[in-house]
């Protein structure tokens, strides 16, 4: 809500009360609302966000405290300041209203002058506060999106030594998303699945493959099949992804969720449900679920898709393949997920080509 001049919220079941305090603040240049009952407020205030509340304590029915108490569980109403302007000055009123989280406590009868004075302080405060919020949230929103583009710039180093990938990253990352929001859907892995991981998992995606800029192009564009040998240094793509990671991770000073969720993709996707996988030979759930969602993207993607050793399946014989997979090579709560949704999984390929 945005308004030229401040509103402050005045809160008296005493109408004469509320018309003098007005008459103390009206060279403040503010805008006034008011409530004579605790009831009132609670409602008037969720509509009307003003910038500072001016609340009585004693009024029947709901009391000062607890409309400040019901405001604070309002997450539209709990930042906004209270002032307590009330007859009652016993010492445990005042730590009470201070408890609860006013800013200040004001005893009747009071001077205009004071009244404005610190009606006017915190009115700055809260001006000041809201503004350095919003510099904060503009600064986060803003270094979110520098990582973002960075993320995907970094997966895309990898795709770019293949031209013939181009799209990969973007068909893998809409898989895993899918995929993932659709295990929670059937009920499983709810509490490792939550939306922030599912972020995460969006996000972290394009660095699966990150490992393979230090493959060798020898191998990693040979047209033909690799040797055993070729093989082997190609699995290690895993292994230099986590050290990469890794080594983000140490320049960052400490483990961030993001990081280390995609070094588990980086280093896991190409373990197998059975363990005959590599780069560890992790079976079932000692696989991290990040590396056995990416899997079932990763493959079905490198299925259907053209590559220089390789041409295409259509999406009929990779379902064949991916369904044979169930239990063996992959997670079968993650393929039973895959069987739900696959049209998509199809129209996202559709939606990608390279």
């Amino acid at each position: 809500m945005t308004r030229k001049k401040p509103l402050i919220f005045i809160v008296d079941d005493v109408p004469e009360n509320i018309q003098i305090a007005i008459s103390h603040l009206k060279e403040l240049d503010c805008d006034f609302a008011y409530a004579t009952s605790g009831e009132q407020a609670l409602e008037r205030i969720g509509a009307t966000r003003p910038q500072l509340i001016l609340m009585d304590v004693m009024m029947p029915g709901m009391s000062g405290f607890q409309a400040v108490e019901e405001l604070a569980k309002n997450e539209a109403t709990c930042s906004i300041p209270v002032i307590f302007l009330t007859a009652r000055a016993e010492s445990e009123d005042v730590v009470r209203g201070f408890k609860l989280g006013g800013v200040d406590y004001v005893t009747k009868p009071f001077k205009g002058v004071e009244l404005r004075s610190r009606v006017r302080n915190h009115l700055e405060l809260h001006a000041y506060r809201s503004n350095l919020e919003r510099l904060v949230d503009e600064r986060s929103r803003e270094a979110e999106l520098l990582k973002d583009v960075i993320i995907e710039a970094m997966g895309e180093l990898a795709e770019y030594r293949d031209p013939e990938t181009g799209s990969h990253i973007h068909r893998t990352r809409a898989y895993v998303q899918l995929l993932a929001e659709t295990v929670v859907g059937l009920g499983r892995y709810r509490e490792t699945l939550t939306r922030e991981y599912i972020t995460l998992l969006w996000k972290s995606a394009p660095l699966h493959d990150i490992g393979k800029v230090a493959i060798r192009d020898s191998i990693l564009l040979k047209p033909g099949k690799l040797t055993p040998e070729e093989f082997d240094e190609m699995k290690k793509h895993t292994l230099f992804g986590e050290e990469v990671i890794a080594n983000l991770e140490q320049m960052a000073g400490q483990p961030t969720s993001f990081l280390s969720c995609a070094k588990d993709i980086a280093g896991s996707h190409h373990e197998k449900y059975d363990g005959s996988g590599y780069p560890r030979g992790l079976a079932g759930e000692t696989i991290p679920l990040a590396g056995r969602i990416m899997a079932v993207a990763d493959v079905y993607d490198a299925l259907i898709s053209k590559r220089v050793y390789k041409n295409s399946m259509s999406h009929e014989e990779a379902m064949t393949i991916m369904v044979d997979g169930r239990g063996s090579h992959f997670d079968p709560i993650l393929i039973d997920a895959f069987l739900e949704v696959e049209p998509h999984f199809r129209q996202i390929a559709a939606n990608n080509l390279d």
